[in-house]
């Protein structure tokens, strides 16, 4: 299909068609990424609950290399989805090349300053004595695999928001049947352990590095080059203008759950594993509400560069109902059969008991996310960077931070579990106006293109 057709069916096709279009490759691409990811805490089960809880607190550094990628990744894309929505084709060119490379030179900075302080920053992290060792074992290729995974991310991105959503899902699918198989290999077979996870992560992000790169030379992609690698302080202002929030989601995110295992080692190594399981549990339902919303972006950057608003407003509310139905059906089958998920990871009592109960109450809220990621994303994606990065800030750091130092020395394991839910409940009562205010903020769309006398805009 031509550059000027895939652009066209942006503008042209039902909206509701569109987007379950853009976002079921991406929603599988992010169900499988979590699967992989949720593997080697599966596999490391076997090996006892600190290995498992090992795994657990290196969790906080995947999300400031998850940070590092979606912070270049959703900045250029953002950039490229309005810019080819609005015929800008080289502008796209060079902010995509710009995107790429710097998240490559910022992992390789992660790597070189995780690997030098690897003991105490897994001390940060919430390890015990006991826990230490299988931390470090993973943390050790897990940084050496960032520059990797960060650009990854930024690729994965850059296709979605060209609409190319299936090479995106390609490139982290086979990546994480990979992952699997070689945790399988090098745990069970090698008797690798901790380690052995590791290194399949490394080995699986490495090939999905190369497929998504492949990806990005292909057919009508927006191509990268060290020739279009231009950058300027105006290149960067638009980058951090699409970024800044998703990179002030991750690295609280990141915060959260260093905080959360601080929390916990003074209830033992039971609790953080149960609380790591718990919340690579939740990856699955959270993979459903970010490839939905990633899946809306680049819809709604195009038809916003190409003045369609009220194809804006349609597909926000289509992906509001979509969202609502999906998380109220999947948390209800979380609650039912978490005694049955936690011991898939480990069959501990400890575990089991803090896990189950910390599951249950998560899903209490959690459907909440749906409009809560949906009105970030559309902040993002229109260039609203400080309502974005406030939006992106109260979860995870104004919220759930000041819940946590409070509910906990008062409630103890309780209070740890319920500041999670809480922070959802208090996010979405905020983002709930700031979304209406959004839509009703939007122009009304020129009376041209809605009668058909003007085609829609195209690159």
């Amino acid at each position: 299909m031509s550059t000027l057709t895939k652009h066209a069916r942006m503008t042209t096709l039902p909206v509701g068609r569109l987007v379950l279009g853009l976002a079921a490759p991406t929603i599988v691409a992010n169900l499988i990424s979590s699967l992989y990811n949720m593997a080697d805490t599966y596999f490391v089960g076997g090996l006892g609950t600190s290995a498992t809880a090992g795994v657990g607190v290196v969790f906080a550094v995947m999300n400031i290399i998850q940070a590092i990628g979606f912070f270049f990744g959703q900045g250029s894309g953002n950039f490229i989805s309005r810019a080819l929505g609005a015929q800008e084709q080289d502008s796209a060119n060079v902010v995509a090349s710009i995107g790429f490379f710097s998240s490559l030179l910022a992992g390789g900075l992660v790597m070189a300053g995780g690997l030098l302080f690897l003991e105490p920053l897994a001390r940060l992290l919430g390890a015990t004595e006991t826990i230490l060792p299988h931390a470090c074992d993973y943390m050790r290729y897990i940084l050496i695999g960032a520059p990797f995974m960060a650009s990854s991310h930024v690729l994965s991105l850059m296709l979605r928001f060209q609409g190319n959503a299936v090479y995106s899902m390609l490139g982290m699918v086979s990546g994480a049947v990979l992952n699997v198989g070689l945790d399988a290999l090098f745990i069970l077979v090698f008797h690798l352990g901790v380690a052995g996870a590791a290194i399949a992560t490394l080995i699986s992000q490495i090939f999905s590095f190369l497929l998504l790169l492949y990806g990005c030379s292909r057919g009508d992609s927006i191509r990268i080059s060290l020739r279009n690698f231009r950058p300027s302080v105006r290149h960067y202002l638009e980058i951090g203008k699409g970024g800044l929030p998703s990179l002030c989601s991750q690295s609280l995110a990141s915060v959260a759950t260093i905080s959360l295992n601080q929390a916990a080692k003074l209830h033992g190594d039971a609790v953080i594993a149960a609380i790591s399981i718990v919340n690579r549990i939740l990856m699955l339902a959270n993979g459903v509400v970010f490839g939905f919303t990633q899946g809306f972006q680049p819809f709604c950057g195009f038809n916003y560069g190409a003045k369609r608003y009220d194809r804006v407003r349609q597909g926000f509310w289509f992906c509001v109902r979509t969202l609502a139905l999906l998380l109220v059906a999947l948390v209800i089958l979380l609650a039912l059969f978490a005694p049955q998920l936690i011991r898939q990871f480990r069959d501990d009592p400890a575990v089991l008991e803090v896990g189950v109960r910390s599951l249950r109450l998560q899903c209490l809220a959690f459907p909440l996310t749906g409009w809560i990621v949906l009105t970030n994303m559309t902040l993002q994606t229109l260039g609203r960077a400080f309502q974005a990065s406030f939006t992106s800030l109260m979860r995870q750091g104004l919220f759930l931070l000041p819940l946590l130092a409070f509910l906990a020395p008062r409630f103890g394991v309780l209070g740890i579990q319920l500041s999670q839910p809480l922070a959802n409940l208090i996010t979405f009562s905020i983002t709930l106006p700031l979304g209406l205010r959004l839509l009703r903020s939007l122009p009304e769309t020129p009376p041209e293109l809605l009668s058909g006398l003007a085609p829609p805009v195209l690159e």
